[in-house]
């Protein structure tokens, strides 16, 4: 690390010294500014405090610079880890200060929420929960991040460094997972560094997230060796031998201990030295001993000045350091000359300066004794309020200061709360939880007021009350992926709450059954609504009737059609005590009950009445019941009712939006990408199902994971991106919690289409049919005919006629007379069936299909009946018609984006003599037919091979053996042979020679 070889030690001070040893480390730096010329990376240096991840990151920094690739730094803060987004907003902000990005105004404004450079000075204060900017998923945040790196990395690249993540705050790191899953399409490295024994697990696992961009980086001690080299050749062997032994070669604690000399009263061995105030319990007790010796060697009044910008920030202001010292300005300033004349502190930009190191800070920070601490934190605070500072920023010295029952301190915690809630909820949560601590029970004079926050440095004694807060807390705590901690939180507002107030006691049952189901305790909250029915004397009260459908919900989940029926039996349409949002709740539950009863007209019937109500209520009506509505898309999606389903899921998230019921978003997602997706327009799906994913992620809730994964793999094996396509399925499966529901059947019927859709169908098969094993028990008759359509597809592929014909029968059987779509999947698994035996009987049947699946908006499986259509009619020697179905079939799959079937469609048209041109670049609608490399590489492949594919094809040209290749590519064998299917099937040949001679002719 840092030394002093081959200069004068006392020449300047320890820091600015050659770097020592890190060959490894500098090689793959390099390494990752090469792949950052190509594309996005993500580099995660790794190591123990002190050991120099930070100057590895300013090696990182200078070589940037010397290649002419920008770069943006900030750093995450020990004493600020509640601060949202703490450090990319110490990154970003003041360059965005210097140059607003041209992003939409939407876009800005929700960048201002974050990031003060943008935010409207005389914008209105926020309304309680929020402005409405605010109020959006998280992942819209991140999404416009993105769009913002993908700006500032034009033209040159970028280059964004962020050290001490381990003490970044959740929203941080959420949104550093969805940019290594969403990489922004430009040339950016994001480089972090983080401790590992204080590293989250998502922060630690977001290398592996990155897949093939990611790059994870141990830093290691120095050897004796390299310390040798870092002292320089002034130090005995034996005193190099004994601060060796002591610091375990780590570079920040041999400077501290070498600092010390041999004249501070004690040796590095010496088990006598006073312990030091800090409790550093991952540094050594010597390092302790010798940053607090430093310290104490400085002059009192610097000694001071130290100590209050430990309190003032990470990167402080000398001003409110001096406030938090109680120094004048000129005293201050003198003993800032000596804190920087010591190397204690250094200067930064615009006039501010930072601790050399946070372990220094640390020890300063401890060194106050603990009164003097939160005098100067409040000092402080009452600064920060004078200068017109936001709560938010107050909120940091108000929590570390403020004193039982101090209501403006509750109201200063709660304002600060609700401006970051939807955006950063880990925070919003630490914050009300500070507030509750604060708050005496008895109200406050004048009632529970409002709830208002106040402006922290004047007295509104109102506020709001315990019941409000714990409320609002829960609803953070579920949006923020503690749903452990929030039914927690709702329990407890449940035991203040009295037996009559009856409203508010079934709001939070429902939200506290919502957090149990979404972390896997289905009976437990079941368990919990029922044992609050019994308290409700009266059935028919609105809050009883909010209570009852989420029962129903329950059944449905379970397809227990009968449970779910005897319910919605009891309950009428509507009472004159209801309002218009729980009465559209109700009629949205019972569409897809008569939907899984088999009473399809009366599931259209119920589905129109539900949507009149829909239709007729406000936005606001829907403060409770608005995950019911959820129902009646699902229901609409399985009837076939697609434009009405995408309507109104698109009014449902713009209201779990606007009233801040993200915890309920991730389901609605999924539904709209399953709209998507039968319609064909497989981009739009993509989108839908990555959110409903990342949501998933942000509640940490294996169920909503599931639901966005499922829609996920569906999307991408649709569009041809199989290897997305399968690690999306495999993650679905894997949510499985055991509860039997219909989500857990489906996410192993995804994957086996996949599997199937990937070349494999001999796996996909089997997978398949194991998957259908549940039968009407775990899946509707819609699921259960797709999946017989499929296996007639492949036993047909196959040679398997009769097998093909028996699937055809259970497709026929299971579909539903007055749904064409059902009919038409039905009537495709009869065309597989005799696509061999009698092909012009096939083509009719498929022609039928097409025309059925069209009429119903199926646009991709359309498609697939148009080319079998085509298929059959060339077998069957009937070239024009075969042209003309393959022409429709490979114009649906370029609209759609369905890369692997439209160059089926091509291969198929050129065997009958007709020479099509090569698709477009960026063609089609699809996820990775519009801009981007990949989508680029892929248009211009020959013989519409995937990179994959061509990369495998360009290896067995060159005579390598399918081992050769998995080794190559750090692939499985199996991996490779289905990959090589693939390329047999797209380029037309049937032999590793064949693949090599149309290589070499397309080249």
């Amino acid at each position: 690390m840092e030394g002093r070889a081959d200069r004068d030690a006392g020449a300047q001070p320890i820091g600015n010294a050659p770097l020592v040893g890190r060959r490894d480390a500098l090689a793959g730096i390099g390494h990752a500014l090469d792949g950052a010329e190509r594309g996005f990376g993500y580099l995660a240096l790794i190591g123990e405090p002190g050991v120099g991840k930070t100057r590895l990151l300013g090696e990182l920094a200078d070589e940037a610079a010397a290649r002419k690739l920008p770069y943006l730094a900030g750093r995450a803060a020990e004493f600020e880890q509640e601060m949202p987004f703490g450090a990319v907003v110490d990154a970003l902000d003041d360059r965005l200060e210097e140059s607003v990005p041209e992003l939409p105004d939407a876009q800005l404004r929700l960048l201002g929420t974050v990031f003060p450079s943008l935010s409207d000075p005389a914008a209105e204060p926020a309304p309680a929960g929020g402005d409405p900017v605010s109020r959006v998923a998280r992942y819209q945040l991140h999404r416009t991040v993105r769009h913002l790196l993908e700006q500032l990395a034009a033209p040159s690249g970028l280059v964004l460094i962020l050290d001490d993540l381990h003490w970044a705050d959740d929203a941080t790191i959420e949104l550093l997972d969805h940019l290594v899953r969403h990489p922004p399409r430009a040339r950016v490295l994001v480089a972090a560094a983080y401790r590992p024994a204080q590293a989250s697990p998502r922060l630690a696992a977001l290398a592996d997230a990155a897949g093939p961009h990611g790059t994870r980086m141990p830093v290691d001690p120095l050897t004796q060796g390299e310390v040798e080299e870092f002292l320089g050749p002034r130090v005995s062997t034996s005193r190099c031998e004994a601060l060796y032994k002591a610091s375990g070669g780590n570079p920040f604690y041999l400077e501290a201990l070498a600092r010390m000399g041999h004249d501070d009263g004690a040796a590095v061995d010496d088990t006598d030295w006073r312990e030091g105030v800090a409790e550093l319990t991952e540094v050594p007790a010597a390092v302790r001993t010798a940053l607090q010796v430093e310290l104490s060697a400085l002059p009192p009044e610097a000694l001071l000045m130290a100590r209050g910008a430990a309190v003032a920030a990470d990167f402080f202001e000398p001003a409110l350091a001096a406030v938090a010292a109680e120094l004048d300005e000129a005293d201050a300033l003198a003993a800032l000359d000596v804190l920087t004349g010591h190397d204690v502190v250094r200067a930064g930009s615009g006039g501010r300066f930072k601790f050399r190191h946070p372990l220094v800070r640390h020890v300063a920070y401890a060194s106050t004794a603990a009164g003097w601490r939160l005098a100067a934190h409040e000092r402080v605070a009452g600064r920060l309020a004078e200068l017109g500072a936001p709560a938010t920023v107050r909120a940091h010295h108000v929590v570390r200061s403020a004193r039982f029952g101090d209501r403006t301190a509750v109201a200063t915690l709660v304002e600060a709360a609700r401006s970051v809630g939807q955006q950063a909820p880990g925070t919003a949560a630490y914050w009300l939880e500070a507030a509750l601590r604060l708050l005496p029970d008895e109200p406050a004079d004048g009632g529970a007021g409002d709830g208002a926050a106040g402006d922290g440095a004047a007295g509104d004694a109102s506020g709001p009350d315990r019941t409000e807060l714990l409320l609002e807390l829960a609803h953070v705590q579920a949006v923020s992926g503690h749903a452990e901690e929030g039914r927690e939180t709702a329990r407890t507002l449940l035991a203040l709450l009295p037996e009559h107030d009856t409203v508010r006691r079934a709001r939070t049952v429902h939200l506290c059954a919502v957090m149990d189901r979404q972390i896997g305790r289905i009976h437990e909250a079941r368990a919990l609504v029922l044992d609050e029915l019994r308290r409700i004397p009266d059935r028919q009260t609105p809050e009883a009737v909010l209570l009852r459908i989420r029962l129903v919900a329950d059944r449905i989940q379970k397809i227990d059609t009968r449970g779910s029926q005897a319910v919605l039996d009891t309950i009428p349409e509507s009472a004159p005590e209801w309002g218009p949002g729980l009465t559209a709740a109700v009629a949205a539950m019972r569409p897809m009950v008569s939907h899984a009863r088999g009473e399809t007209a009366e599931a259209i019937a119920y589905a129109r009445a539900a949507d009149e109500r829909f239709s007729a209520a406000s936005d606001t009506d829907f403060a409770d019941c608005l995950d019911c509505i959820t129902w009646l898309v699902w229901a609409e999606l399985f009837l076939g009712m697609y434009d009405s389903a995408l309507r109104h899921v698109d009014r449902l998230v713009a209201i779990a939006r606007r009233t801040g019921q993200l915890y309920i978003l991730g389901y609605m997602l999924a539904g709209r990408a399953r709209g998507l997706g039968l319609l064909g327009r497989l981009e739009e799906a993509a989108a839908a199902a990555d959110e409903a994913a990342a949501v998933g992620r942000e509640l940490r809730s294996p169920e909503v994971i599931a639901y966005g994964a499922t829609q996920q793999c569906l999307v991408a094996s649709l569009s041809g991106d199989h290897e997305r396509a399968l690690a999306a399925g495999n993650e679905a499966v894997s949510c499985d919690t055991g509860s039997g529901e219909w989500w857990t059947h489906m996410a192993p019927i995804v994957r086996a289409f996949a599997v199937i859709n990937s070349g494999d169908h001999v796996e996909g098969s089997a997978a398949l049919i194991a998957a259908c094993s549940a039968g009407t028990g775990g899946l509707d008759f819609g699921t259960l005919t797709a999946c017989a359509e499929s296996l007639a597809g492949v036993r047909a592929a196959q040679d398997d006629a009769e097998d093909a014909a028996t699937w055809a029968d259970i497709a026929e059987e299971l579909a539903n007379p007055a749904l064409d779509g059902d009919v038409g999947l039905a009537r495709l698994a009869r065309a597989h069936a005799a696509r061999r035996t009698d092909p012009a009987g096939a083509a009719g049947i498929a022609v039928e299909a097409a025309a059925l699946l069209t009429a119903a908006g199926r646009r991709p499986e359309a498609g697939r009946a148009e080319l079998t259509a085509g298929i059959a009619h060339a077998a069957a020697g009937e070239r024009g018609p075969a042209l003309e179905r393959l022409r429709a079939a490979a114009e649906t799959f370029d609209a759609c984006g369905m890369r692997d079937l439209h160059a089926q469609s091509v291969r198929e048209q050129r065997r009958l003599g007709v020479r099509v041109p090569r698709a477009r670049p960026g063609g089609g609608s699809g996820r990775s037919g519009k801009g981007g490399r990949a989508g680029k590489a892929a248009a211009d492949a020959p013989f519409g091979l995937s990179p994959r594919e061509l990369e495998i094809a360009g290896l067995v040209a060159e005579g390598c053996s399918n081992q050769q290749i998995a080794e190559r590519l750090y692939l499985s064998v199996r991996t490779v042979e289905t990959h090589l299917t693939r390329v047999f099937a797209k380029i037309g040949v049937s032999s590793r020679v064949g693949v090599a001679t149309a290589m070499q002719r397309a080249n």
